[in-house]
């Protein structure tokens, strides 16, 4: 009865497991959840004044389908000032999230049988979205021993003429790797003279630690500016996570505009309050409430950090961005999916399994919630560690 097309696609992990714990919560069991890739810190009060402004002032009628000309030009500003970047309102499209951003991008691009290459681990939705435009996902693999990131080498490699796009996250989402200047830069070289796309996920850069350096795939030379789509939004780094917004910049102005048809015939704008909102979370008017969180976020990494790597069987790197930790636990199973059972079964606590960022061997904890939870649920995973 259902389509093919719908039975590709495999419900997202993190946001089964998130619903999982809260319904066990609420069933009156004691849940500690790092699951959720969500910021524990209230949207700034910039961005719900300008929401509340909107609303005051009417604005709650239909607008552009690719935003407003304000918001645009608070995204062209955004990109310029902290990117080095030069965009036109053209080429750029507000969506319903990064994640509509992602699934605009490849419905408009990849026809059947076009490879994507997905360098692992990778965040739950990649694959998908390829799989439902018919497409075939190729998976380059990343240990912990090569910090989670792709080389040259294995990029070359993976390339065929049927590939069509690379999908490139820094920082990562689940691992927290961070492409460096000169790594993104081997990188372009290998794609000099292909006619591969380029999706540059950007979500978590102003999540970045210690002497990290964030670098915008797009900036790296005047080749990678033509073929890179970048997506980012302020789900993560303003806190606005329920609000839905998400941009995509891009100089092609033909595959812009397939994005804006396909959004036009199915969400069509992005709220109109929203869209008013995420003016201040662009212009810089937050930057340094941004600055308090990503302080607070490194504090609870370095805790957690500590913590994990004094528990017999379990490692983890020391992301240098986002808010995730990816904790090998191989020494102890293999299976992502049988540790994070059993770990919520008997001490309650939800993380995600590696294996639904292709990488089994590993769960991702999330370590955006308060210091006092963070030690509680290490605690319980040590426990339920040294039970095994």
């Amino acid at each position: 009865m259902l389509s093919k097309r719908i039975n590709r696609l495999s419900e997202s992990l993190t946001m089964a497991i998130t619903a999982l714990a809260k319904e066990l919560k609420a069933s009156g069991k004691d849940v500690l959840s790092f699951s959720a890739g969500e910021p524990d810190f209230d949207t700034p009060e910039p961005i719900k004044e300008a929401a509340k402004k909107a609303i005051d002032e009417g604005f709650t009628k239909y607008t552009a389908v690719d935003g407003i000309p304000e918001l645009k030009e608070a995204i062209i500003g955004k990109l310029k000032r902290d990117n080095g970047l030069e965009y036109e309102p053209e080429h750029i499209i507000a969506s319903n999230g990064a994640k509509q951003s992602l699934f605009n991008l490849t419905q408009a691009l990849i026809d059947e049988a076009d490879e994507v290459i997905i360098p692992a681990p990778y965040w739950v939705t990649y694959p998908e979205l390829v799989k439902y435009a018919g497409g075939k996902p190729i998976i380059i693999s990343t240990t912990q021993e090569s910090g989670f990131k792709i080389t040259p080498e294995q990029l070359q490699n993976a390339i065929t003429p049927k590939t069509k796009l690379l999908i490139l996250t820094s920082p990562s989402n689940p691992t927290g790797a961070v492409y460096t200047k000169t790594e993104l830069e081997a990188l372009a070289k290998v794609l000099e003279g292909t006619d591969i796309w380029v999706a540059s996920d950007e979500m978590y850069e102003k999540l970045v630690y210690g002497d990290t350096t964030f670098t915008s795939t797009a900036s790296i030379s005047e080749d990678m500016y033509r073929r890179t789509l970048t997506i980012n939004g302020l789900s993560k780094s303003a806190a606005m996570t329920g609000w839905r917004f998400g941009y995509l910049a891009c100089p092609d102005v033909e595959l812009v505009k397939a994005m804006k048809k396909l959004q036009s015939q199915s969400t069509s704008n992005v709220c109109s309050i929203t869209q008013k909102a995420a003016i201040p979370g662009l212009d810089g008017t937050i930057d340094p409430i941004i600055e308090q969180m990503r302080q607070a976020f490194e504090e609870r990494r370095d805790e957690a950090v500590q913590r994990f790597n004094a528990i017999d069987g379990l490692s983890v790197l020391s992301p240098d961005g986002a808010f995730y930790l990816f904790v090998n636990h191989q020494a102890i199973t293999p299976d992502s999916m049988k540790f994070a059972k059993e770990l919520l079964e008997k001490e309650g606590v939800a993380v995600v399994p590696g294996a639904g960022f292709g990488s089994d061997g590993y769960f991702r904890f999330s370590f955006a919630t308060d210091l006092d939870t963070i030690k509680e649920g290490i605690a319980r995973i040590e426990r339920f560690v040294g039970s095994l």
